[in-house]
């Protein structure tokens, strides 16, 4: 027996994993501490009741053998595939629904899609990034570099006509810093993929936080998408599926690596390792889209967008600086006083009893930087500001 000795080259925790046992230990030696927890991106309010009640139908309908349902279609219900794709056309982005297919999520299918690749492409990703992206392609045993992200570019880092990739990641909202790429900054990333016949996967997990009307929240709203991307879309912060788990991703039919079509490869690789997503969590997912659905989970991205602005307006007012929090739940800043993203960490554990996400865990250039996530109760970031002001 031997293992994939790739996994030698991976950091001994995964970054969260790393912070849960700090705050674990912390707790363990200060039992009577109130420890904030603004790390981890984990939503804190419960489904709508729209959700709630579609899933208690359908597990009534699975209890009465005329509705029972076994095994799903590979791709995902017909009614959740059609329900997404009116989803898209509200962005003016027409989708079939065999573009479609039913997930458990982003985090899944991020690493996952992978699969149909060779390990020789080189993989490009952004430097702060989602370490599930860096991770994947180390188990994989794939070449990674990497485009700087940093407070010059505002963390948006752009295509360099003399880097040559394969297969190209793009978070936007990113994670961690929570920038939001424009329509021409996109646009110049497709012309990009195109040109070096690479494959950009799109992680639109955030999209529904984005307020501005002038800024995409589909890669496919970008002339020449179809024929370079594919989106991976999750309703874990959407719609507050993160212990419910339900995502998608959209492979266009138009999508090529050579003679091979990537729908068709993606297809092959779910029906033989993914049994696809539960028929309960499917009416659930489907519940998100209708009307009621929507004005439900906006109100609870509001209330979370309005702990966002509680954090920015705290830290303007301390002089720390920050992005993110705008259009995006994640509020990125630099570590005060020039403390390294653990000691920071240490720091506000130790004497706040608050708890966020060091920048180092996110690459090199998240080194002096910080995360703060608004998915905390109102009450709870409220404490946290006051917290943090009274730091020395």
């Amino acid at each position: 027996m031997k293992i994939n000795t790739n996994f030698e080259n991976l950091k001994e925790n995964y970054l969260f994993a790393t912070i849960a046992e700090r705050v674990a230990k912390h707790k363990a030696d200060n039992p009577m501490k109130n420890i904030i927890r603004l790390g981890i991106g984990d939503v804190t309010l419960p489904l709508s009741r729209t959700v709630v009640n579609a899933m208690k139908k359908a597990a009534d309908e699975m209890g009465d053998k005329p509705t029972f349902r076994g095994y799903g279609e590979y791709r995902g219900y017909d009614f959740l595939q059609n329900a997404i794709a009116r989803y898209y056309a509200k962005n003016g982005v027409t989708l079939v629904r065999d573009e479609i297919f039913v997930s458990d999520g982003a985090k899944s299918d991020a690493g996952n899609f992978l699969d149909i690749f060779d390990k020789s492409n080189i993989v490009l990703n952004p430097d702060p990034v989602y370490p599930v992206y860096v991770d994947s392609n180390i188990m994989a045993g794939r070449k990674i570099i990497f485009t700087n992200g940093n407070e010059s570019n505002g963390f948006l880092p752009m295509p360099c006509a003399k880097t040559r990739a394969d297969i190209i990641y793009i978070c936007s909202p990113n994670n961690p810093t929570g920038a939001v790429y424009t329509r021409d900054a996109l646009r110049a990333w497709v012309d990009y993929a195109n040109e070096q016949n690479a494959l950009i996967i799109f992680d639109s997990a955030y999209e529904a936080f984005i307020s501005d009307d002038n800024l995409p929240r589909s890669i496919f709203e970008i002339d020449g998408a179809r024929t370079c991307a594919v989106e991976i879309g999750s309703l874990s912060k959407t719609a507050g599926f993160t212990g419910t788990r339900c995502g998608y991703t959209i492979v266009p039919m138009e999508l090529m690596a050579g003679k091979h079509s990537i729908n068709k490869l993606w297809y092959r690789r779910q029906a033989t390792k993914f049994n696809g997503v539960s028929y309960v969590i499917q009416r659930g997912a489907e519940a998100v889209f209708t009307d009621e659905g929507l004005s439900e989970c906006k109100a609870n991205i509001d209330y979370y967008m309005g702990n966002a602005r509680i954090l920015c307006d705290a830290l303007t007012s301390m002089g720390i600086s920050h992005t993110g929090g705008t259009n995006s739940p994640y509020v990125w800043l630099r570590c005060p006083n020039g403390l390294g993203s653990w000691e920071f960490f240490d720091k506000l554990l130790n004497e706040a009893n608050l708890v966020g996400t060091p920048g180092a865990g996110f690459g090199k250039m998240g080194e002096g930087y910080f995360r703060l996530t608004a998915f905390g109760s109102r009450e709870d970031v409220i404490e946290a500001v006051d917290r943090l002001s009274k730091l020395k």
